[in-house]
């Protein structure tokens, strides 16, 4: 028998390559003879550079950034294909996880750090470099980001802004110079690696959907949503590019939007990145079972999360996967049409915090539990 385990992280609890080595105990207890292949993956959000490191060979950099609040922090970011292509994990710099849940002020956090985390990625002079933005703690619509790269935001006065740009000052934007825009910037590929495919504005958009998680009142959400389709209007005013509806778009609090706009980045799916990165097609082939999971499974799941990801690429090889999950949410009933043979809670009727203090042994318990009824 050959099982391949092959999960995203469990936010708060387990990183993806502690979940593999967990699901991995629990198929080894049932089936001791079984072959598994660890296979840890990440859409583009936290842990995901850390995942691929774990399948194929790279080089850790360490860059000195700013945190959302402008506080200096080292993150590092990834050296692939003997450095023909970068991967930066934005959530290394501005990632919802590293500001603690009473902290968090999506009004007055900037993207600013990535930007530095790319300029210091172009000394390298690679080919490509991807940009995973999953996780991230603003909803500037990447103009922090882009301040970093050159781009000059104005005032009503014509004045430059130059403090980091954040969500509360989208609307005190009234004019965008890119003339001064860092030279090489365009000339690697850029790539977004995204985990979701939302637009920038509306009742989908960034704000509405993803402020609230990052500490945004119903007023807040209102006021980022109305910035975010302000700024929108000028990238189409004074760059002649219309970004405001194209799926990915609204990732990140609008850094999806700003990335393709700042930087001629394209979007893609971040699953799909990394399971082509890490050979994934020619791992699954042969195996009997796919055992993936996440910290919560739902309908958003289907818009480019890991484990839909890893189950449409096991169902194209016939192979059966099975999500392990902290917890199900609204229509995740759903993702057995996208592929998903199966799935199971591992913290059913525990408490969030118990479910997430138990985490790897729960999920050794349940990966024993599936595995046992596959033999």
């Amino acid at each position: 028998m050959k099982v391949i385990c092959a999960p995203d992280s469990f936010k708060e609890s387990l990183t993806a390559i502690e979940a593999a080595n967990a699901i991995a105990a629990g198929v080894r207890r049932a089936a001791p003879g079984a072959i598994i292949d660890k296979c840890p993956v990440g859409d583009g959000g936290e842990g995901t550079l850390e995942s691929l490191l774990e399948s194929i060979e790279g080089e850790l950099v360490t860059a000195i950034s700013s945190n959302v609040f402008g506080q200096p922090v080292e993150a590092n970011f990834g050296l692939l294909e003997n450095g023909r292509t970068v991967f930066i994990e934005s959530a290394a710099a501005i990632g919802l996880a590293t500001i603690p849940a009473g902290e968090r002020d999506v009004m007055h956090s900037s993207s600013f750090g990535v930007g530095q985390l790319i300029m210091a990625a172009l000394s390298h002079a690679p080919r490509k470099i991807i940009v995973g933005i999953g996780g991230s703690a603003s909803n500037d619509c990447g103009c922090g980001m882009a301040q970093a790269l050159g781009i000059r935001f104005l005032d009503a006065a014509g004045k430059l802004i130059s403090e980091p740009i954040s969500g509360s000052m989208l609307e005190d934007i009234q004019g965008i110079d890119a003339a001064h825009r860092a030279i090489g910037i365009c000339e690697p590929a850029i790539v977004v690696a995204s985990d979701v495919n939302n637009p920038l504005t509306g009742l989908m958009g960034a704000a509405r959907i993803f402020a609230p998680q990052k500490g945004a009142s119903e007023q807040q959400v209102a006021m980022l949503d109305d910035g975010l389709r302000h700024v929108a209007e000028l990238i189409r005013r004074d760059m002649g590019i219309d970004i405001e509806a194209i799926a990915g778009a609204g990732a990140a609090g609008g850094l999806g939007a700003g990335l393709m706009a700042f930087a001629g980045a394209e979007i893609a799916s971040g699953i799909d990145i990394v399971l082509t990165a890490v050979r994934f097609d020619e791992r699954v082939q042969n195996a009997d079972l796919c055992l993936t999971g996440e910290g919560c499974l739902d309908a958003q799941s289907l818009s480019g999360k890991a484990c839909s990801g890893v189950a449409k690429a096991s169902f194209a090889r016939g192979v059966p996967a099975i999500a392990l999950v902290g917890s199900t949410g609204p229509g995740v009933e759903r993702t057995l049409n996208a592929g998903l043979s199966g799935y199971l809670a591992i913290g059913e009727g525990l408490t969030k915090e118990e479910s997430i203090r138990q985490a790897s042994s729960l999920l050794a318990t349940a990966a024993h539990k599936v595995t046992s009824e596959f033999l």
